[in-house]
């Protein structure tokens, strides 16, 4: 069934007491995206899932929903650098 074909049908049920006028399937799309994000599901899964060619447009629509990972790149970036000072502090024998 294409998009188009669902999209009748859905506004065919609104007629029959169905969603509301505001419903469209791409509402469905976005609620799905949305909920993957959530789920912490990374850019190229909810890319493949909407069956999009590029990473583009989930970035560019849902971007501002992935969680903010600068303190978190921070932190892994510390930790390496701490564990290569230590390396090199046992190395060289001093503490």
């Amino acid at each position: 069934m294409g998009p188009w074909q669902l999209d009748r049908a859905v506004q065919t049920a609104r007629l029959d007491a169905g969603p509301p006028a505001e419903f469209w399937f791409r509402d469905l799309r976005h609620c799905f995206a949305s909920m993957l994000i959530a789920s912490g599901f990374n850019v190229k899964i909810v890319q493949a899932r909407m069956r999009r060619a590029s990473a583009k447009m989930p970035l560019d629509v849902y971007g501002h929903l992935w969680p903010d990972t600068e303190e978190s790149t921070r932190a892994a970036v510390e930790v390496v650098l701490a564990a290569r000072a230590d390396s090199l502090r046992t190395a060289t024998g001093s503490d």
